[in-house]
């Protein structure tokens, strides 16, 4: 594993994701904010990712005597997730499971540019082709770990679609951890290995 902590940010960049942070949050304000506040997920590290179905449905199959039987999009959402670094050369992936209603995976950002963000922080556009430019600005960033999630989601969701599973759908966001040392990924790392058994 590389050391992936070795990332210093500039202090106008820390400001003005900040002042994005606070429109964010006087457009959303009851939604919970779940990435952590000036970290740039397109740097190079290590992180511990859970994505769920909408309302917990079991579209990826089910466990069966401690092993995970995978349903024909539990086997598609496998075969997609360990596509990802063919998507992503600056990806490598780690311990992974498919679970019923959700994945558990360590996804690791290497070889990182460090990306710039480059989000506007005054006079937010109203006219409809300055604000879809607006909002480009403020999506995820190409290589950042929110742009590998989305592309992920949109292949099985769009595969799904293709094969007669149009009810399946994801809950729109995901949790991520931010793995800070080998004790810790190694601990991540078991965790997933045993979800099944303990399910």
């Amino acid at each position: 594993m590389q050391d992936p902590y070795k990332h210093a940010m500039s202090l106008p960049y820390i400001k003005k994701k900040e002042e994005n942070l606070t429109k964010q949050r006087s457009m959303h304000p009851n939604r919970k904010i779940i990435r952590k506040r000036n970290y740039d997920y397109t740097s190079t590290g290590w992180y511990f990712v859970t994505i769920c179905t909408k309302n917990r449905e079991y579209f990826f199959g089910e466990i069966r005597n401690k092993e995970m039987q995978l349903s024909a999009i539990g086997k598609q959402a496998q075969l997609f997730w360990l596509e990802i670094p063919q998507h992503f050369p600056n990806v490598e992936l780690g311990e992974y499971v498919i679970m019923p209603d959700h994945i558990h995976g360590i996804i690791g950002i290497v070889n990182s540019k460090g990306v710039a963000c480059k989000i506007p922080t005054s006079n937010v556009p109203t006219d409809i082709s300055n604000k879809n430019e607006y909002m480009a600005s403020i999506s995820p960033k190409s290589g950042s770990l929110s742009a590998i999630i989305r592309s992920y989601k949109s292949a099985l969701t769009r595969w799904c679609g293709l094969n007669d599973s149009k009810s399946f759908s994801w809950l729109s966001r995901f949790h991520e951890r931010i793995i800070r040392n080998q004790e810790e990924y190694n601990r991540i790392e078991e965790y997933i290995r045993s979800n099944p058994e303990k399910w």
